[in-house]
C-alpha cells in the first residue's frame, strides 16, 4: 500500500469525485438534454422538465455552497482560537482585522511562521493565494471537501 502524499500548495485543492465527476456531469447533462428536448418539442411538459432539471442544478450548487460556507465558519473560528494562543500582544489585538479569506489560507501555516506571517498579511494586504504560497512548512487540512 502506498503512503500518502504530503499536502502541499501544489496538491491542497481537494475533490469530491461523488459530486464533481458524477452528480455535477450528471445534472449538466439533464438540463441540456431538456433544453434540447425542449426546443425539438416545445410545449409545457418539455419547459416543465427545463424548469425542474434547472432547479436540480441550483440544489446542487447550493448544497455545496452552504457546506463550504459552513467549514469556512468553523475554520475561522479555530484559526482565531489558534491566533489568539500563539500571537504576541501587539498582533493578538489586530487578529479581528484579517479577513475570512486571510485566516482560512492562514490555517496551513505552521505554529512556528504563523505571527510573520499574520504580520505580512496584515501589512502587505496579502491574498489567500498569496498566503499560502508564503506558507514554508505546510500544516495539512485533510478534512475539507
Amino acid at each position: 500500500m502506498s503512503e500518502k502524499k504530503p499536502q502541499t500548495y501544489s496538491n491542497h485543492t481537494r475533490i469530491d469525485p461523488a459530486f464533481h465527476y458524477f452528480l455535477a456531469p450528471v445534472l449538466l447533462i439533464t438540463l441540456v438534454a431538456t433544453v434540447v428536448h425542449l426546443v425539438r418539442h416545445p410545449h409545457l411538459g418539455s419547459l416543465w422538465r427545463v424548469v425542474l432539471a434547472l432547479a436540480l442544478v441550483v440544489l446542487a450548487v447550493k448544497a455545496r455552497t452552504y457546506a463550504l460556507k459552513a467549514q469556512d465558519r468553523v475554520i475561522r473560528l479555530e484559526e482565531r482560537l489558534r491566533l489568539a494562543a500563539l500571537l504576541p500582544e501587539p498582533l493578538r489585538a489586530r487578529i479581528g482585522e484579517l479577513q475570512i479569506r486571510q485566516l482560512i489560507a492562514l490555517r496551513f501555516a505552521s505554529d512556528a511562521e504563523l505571527p510573520a506571517l499574520v504580520e505580512r498579511a496584515l501589512t502587505e494586504k496579502l491574498t489567500e493565494k498569496q498566503i499560502k504560497q508564503a506558507v514554508q512548512n505546510w500544516r495539512p487540512d485533510e478534512y475539507r471537501v
